[in-house]
């Protein structure tokens, strides 16, 4: 397999679950939210919204509290983003068939941006039926998510304090060439 850049940095990301509160500086930001705007979307559409939420953010911990209740899960010792300075919500203009799809495109840019910077990254799925749920207008105006679009995916990014290996694959078994 070839081992230019970007093959390598692809290899080299694994989701992340321990940060420092160490902030992200604005060009990291800044770099990270730009992959995720040149993703490309569907028809060139570009509707996905990038809402960027501190970790310290009191909303969080009350969408994490609605996210257990909906799982019936217990209090965890961490919370779902692992206590990350910054928490990235993707969202789409509904209705577009597309927009899954873009999102995820778009939050996958993002991730391998932020591993091509050092970062630790994390996407995060878990909080999607507390955020379509009975609390979304609530959670939708807390975000500022704009009028008519709806949450797809997020991105917990900063400084990670953990460094686990990439989890493995079996090319043989997971790909057919016909």
């Amino acid at each position: 397999m070839n081992n230019n850049q970007v093959i390598t940095t692809i290899k080299e990301r694994s989701s992340a679950r321990a940060y420092s509160p160490e902030q992200l500086t604005q060009e990291e930001l800044n770099t990270v939210l730009n992959a995720g705007l040149m993703a490309p979307t569907g028809m060139n559409k570009q509707e996905i919204h990038f809402t960027v939420v501190k970790g310290d953010n009191p909303v969080l911990s009350e969408l994490d509290e609605e996210k257990r209740r909906l799982r019936s899960q217990e209090k965890q010792p961490h919370n779902f983003y692992y206590e990350a300075p910054v928490l990235i919500l993707l969202s789409a203009e509904d209705g577009f068939r597309w927009s899954q799809v873009d999102a995820g495109i778009a939050v996958e840019n993002m991730a391998l941006a932020a591993q091509s910077l050092g970062l630790g990254n994390l996407v995060i799925g878990c909080i999607y039926d507390a955020l379509h749920g009975e609390k979304k207008d609530y959670f939708s105006k807390a975000f500022q998510i704009p009028e008519g679009y709806s949450f797809q995916i997020a991105l917990a990014v900063g400084h990670k304090t953990d460094h686990k290996t990439p989890h493995e694959y079996d090319f043989d078994k997971q790909v057919t060439i016909l």
